[in-house]
């Protein structure tokens, strides 16, 4: 879909719904376009991401660094600023899901001596709402807010194997299956077979799919309805322990951590 038609169906959505804001609708897909991959970006590159027309996508920059939320250090690229921090804060430091999964993330963290995480499910992305690190196994900072693509990830893929099928195929036609190591799964039918495989075990293993010194494990994060709300994960480094026998040391703790922290939700 090119920028001009998107840009004509928002645009008609902003006309049915005299409520709808079109301006405030492509500011958001433009700051949600930044990535910890993809940390600077120009307006060019923005217009592709987010399909929306560069005019608007410039008209957006320039407000959004009129409020402090973006700049431009080269005069050609944009990168975030601090600023938008306080858009999510609220969110990420105030719901009961996140202030109850970072409590049983630092015992179960202390437990097994090793990074723990929980996150949702924000569009492609996994967005991280609780982490406890003892390792650095990214080369990424990650801590609430960071978001990674869904499909790379133990924790996405755990989220993706909740959506019915036809929301899963929609999904996996927008991602661009990057292959960050040599061990990433990029072919989307295998990619789906896992995922079914995924949503009969009750975990997932992405053993270096997104960083090659990086395994994990993953599992699901029930409410009381027995919906899946979130996902949590253990990861090591793939250089002192592999997919096999992080499986035996934290499947069950990681288990029994997430239907503790689903019974308090």
């Amino acid at each position: 879909m090119s920028n001009e038609i998107k840009d004509s169906l928002t645009a008609r959505q902003a006309e049915r719904d005299p409520n709808f804001m079109l301006s405030l609708a492509r500011g958001l897909e433009v700051l949600n376009a930044f990535t910890p991959q993809r940390q600077r970006l120009t307006i060019s590159q923005l217009s592709q991401k987010t399909q929306i027309s560069r005019a608007a996508v410039r008209r957006c920059l320039y407000t959004l660094a009129a409020l402090g939320m973006v700049h431009t250090p080269d005069g050609r690229t944009y990168e975030l600023l601090p600023r938008v921090l306080a858009v999510g804060h609220a969110y990420l430091a105030g719901t009961p899901l996140a202030k109850a999964a970072q409590h049983t993330l630092d015992t179960l963290g202390e437990q097994l001596n090793e990074s723990c995480s929980a996150a949702t499910l924000d569009g492609d992305n996994v967005l991280y709402i609780a982490r406890t690190a003892v390792n650095n196994l990214l080369s990424i900072d990650l801590g609430r807010g960071s978001r990674l693509p869904a499909w790379a990830t133990s924790m996405g893929r755990v989220l993706l194997s909740a959506l019915p099928e036809e929301q899963l195929e929609v999904t996996l036609s927008r991602a661009s299956l990057i292959r960050y190591t040599p061990h990433t799964l990029c072919d989307k039918d295998s990619l789906r077979a896992e995922i079914a495989r995924v949503r009969i075990q009750g975990y997932a293993l992405a053993d270096r799919q997104i960083e090659v010194g990086l395994c994990s494990l993953a599992v699901p994060l029930l409410s009381r309805s027995g919906q899946i709300v979130a996902a949590m994960n253990v990861g090591v480094p793939a250089s002192s322990m592999d997919a096999r026998a992080l499986k035996e040391k934290a499947l069950d703790p990681l288990r029994r951590a997430a239907m503790e922290l689903s019974l308090q939700l």
